[in-house]
């Protein structure tokens, strides 16, 4: 508790943090400064991390696997020269985000083919090294909003007031109960959810979304029964399952192959393969269209980026 001498404001030196600063320098002149620092040329560590994070967000890992660690402790990089590479573009391009993912977006190896090569997995069953695209399983909120998207009720307004996915309470206490009817307030993006810390609902949480308690540089990706019966019964995919079954009758008729059709272009991208449009056609005549679109919406293609 003893003042000592004064502390003149600065960076840290060993990094080369040595600030141009008066000791009674203001505030806003102090950030300008740090800000400098962070985002200098001669600082790569800023624009390799930014970087490698927005990989991750395209590829499900990082170049660097440990996203939050560049240190000693955190993994090396696959591919260093590719991650040096575009931490200079990034760089030079005038740290524009959206250049970046530009640039992501339309490499070969972005849009190479997810499908598996049985010796290519025996040497790199984990896709590391970008033989194909990386499959993984959709994050809870992209899995949503993608329901949502191919039963024809996604809002896509920006901007505004968020919605919630708990019912209204007035207790002095707050509780949670997870709503089980749904309308066009909670069609929005689930990026527009107003999210509690430590607690979530009871069909999305269970696809490992974090609790916003607690950061999550990189989110686990579990599997477990619960995850497909969210997916099969809760009140959520039942009522989409039916407005997809709508959609569905008023694009395609009353025709179950071509509903089927109709349906996987939505939901996949593609049209069926013969033995497939069978198949959902027996599946509609002998239980309905509604439990053919909740089928849709639990196979593993639907939920998975290949």
């Amino acid at each position: 508790m003893q003042k000592k001498e004064e502390i003149a404001p600065s960076g840290i030196t060993e990094f080369g943090g040595k600030l141009p600063l008066e000791a009674d320098a203001p505030e806003q002149q102090r950030r300008v400064a740090l800000a400098d620092w962070i985002a200098n040329p001669k600082n790569p560590l800023t624009a390799r991390v930014l970087v490698n994070r927005i990989w991750h967000y395209h590829f499900g890992t990082g170049l660097v696997e440990t996203p939050s660690d560049f240190g000693l402790n955190g993994a090396r990089p696959t591919h260093p020269e590719l991650l040096d590479w575009l931490a200079d573009e990034f760089m030079a391009r005038g740290w524009r985000i959206k250049e970046l993912q530009r640039l992501i977006v339309t490499s070969a190896t972005y849009r190479q083919s997810g499908q598996p090569n049985a010796e290519a997995l025996k040497i790199d069953a984990g896709s590391r090294l970008l033989w194909r695209f990386p499959p993984r399983r959709l994050e809870a909120e992209p899995l949503r909003d993608t329901m949502l998207a191919v039963s024809g009720k996604l809002d896509l307004r920006m901007g505004g007031p968020g919605f919630d996915l708990f019912e209204p309470n007035d207790n002095y206490v707050k509780v949670y109960v997870t709503k089980k009817e749904y309308g066009p307030g909670e069609f929005r993006r689930m990026i527009y959810q107003n999210k509690p810390r430590v607690q979530l609902d009871d069909v999305f949480g269970a696809f490992d979304c974090p609790d916003a308690g607690q950061i999550a540089p990189r989110r686990t990706s579990s599997t477990t029964p619960l995850q497909a019966l969210n997916l099969l019964n809760s009140p959520f995919a039942l009522q989409q399952a039916g407005f997809l079954a709508a959609r569905l009758e008023q694009d395609a008729g009353a025709d179950s192959a071509a509903q089927v059709d109709r349906a996987f272009r939505l939901a996949f991208g593609r049209a069926p393969t013969p033995e497939e449009s069978a198949a959902a056609v027996a599946l509609i005549r002998e239980h309905g269209l509604p439990v053919f679109c909740r089928a849709l919406f639990n196979a593993n293609e639907f939920i998975t980026l290949f």
